[in-house]
């Protein structure tokens, strides 16, 4: 489903040029969960958005069922993100003094949904993130495990093909971890999608199919 070639990403940095992804290859299957760990700054979110064609390689390839990401157009693009990646961002992005339900249902309002329909979309998933008792309540009520959670639904809500999860257990304890990680792992095998899942978890990393490491931009 998602394909990466020698795929290569750097920024500068004190004069020089720093590789956050140098040359990786990685192929992630429908059905599939991927773990992707390492230290910090090895990589992991920029290859995350570069999967999510948020960011363009400089050399490489980067395909979703077998089309490369460079040939997309604006609009082409735009639609692979609304209707084929859920993305769970580490710093949640939720709207404030909004309820749990419109922010969960935000990728779906913004794709036309009516506003009816897109809260009785977003909120089973809520249900599933243990939040049904907080469906109404505010950023500004939550904890930030469950703002985590409320920006887990919002990715899986409009149930896409490929699911990019960037530290998705960071602020859950770990229990609630595991549930995460194994709720995000029975939908790639129910909805035949891929998971890649970026986590400093090595207990969340051992429940995916694989577990890979990224280390100086580089798989090892």
């Amino acid at each position: 489903m998602l394909e990466l070639d020698e795929v290569v990403k750097s920024y500068p940095s004190a004069g020089e040029d720093v590789r956050a992804v140098d040359g990786v290859n990685l192929r992630l299957q429908a059905g599939e969960m991927v773990a992707l760990h390492g230290p910090s700054g090895s990589g992991k979110t920029t290859l995350l958005l570069l999967a999510a064609a948020l960011l363009a390689p400089e050399r490489g390839t980067i395909r979703f069922q077998g089309r490369a990401l460079s040939s997309f157009s604006g609009a082409q693009r735009s639609e692979y993100l609304q209707r084929d990646v859920g993305f769970v961002y580490q710093h949640f992005r939720l709207m404030p003094r909004v309820s749990a339900v419109e922010n969960a249902a935000r990728k779906l309002l913004m794709s036309g949904v009516p506003i009816h329909e897109a809260r009785a979309r977003a909120t089973p998933w809520l249900q599933r993130v243990g939040l049904g008792e907080r469906l109404h309540s505010p950023p500004e009520r939550l904890s930030g495990g469950e703002r985590q959670r409320v920006a887990i639904a919002r990715a899986l809500a409009a149930e896409p093909t490929l699911i990019l999860a960037d530290e998705p257990t960071g602020n859950l304890d770990s229990a609630r971890s595991r549930e995460i990680v194994q709720l995000l792992g029975s939908i790639a095998r129910e909805r035949e999608a891929a998971v890649l899942l970026v986590t400093h978890d090595l207990d969340a990393a051992a429940l995916a199919d694989r577990s890979l490491t990224l280390h100086d931009g580089k798989l090892i």
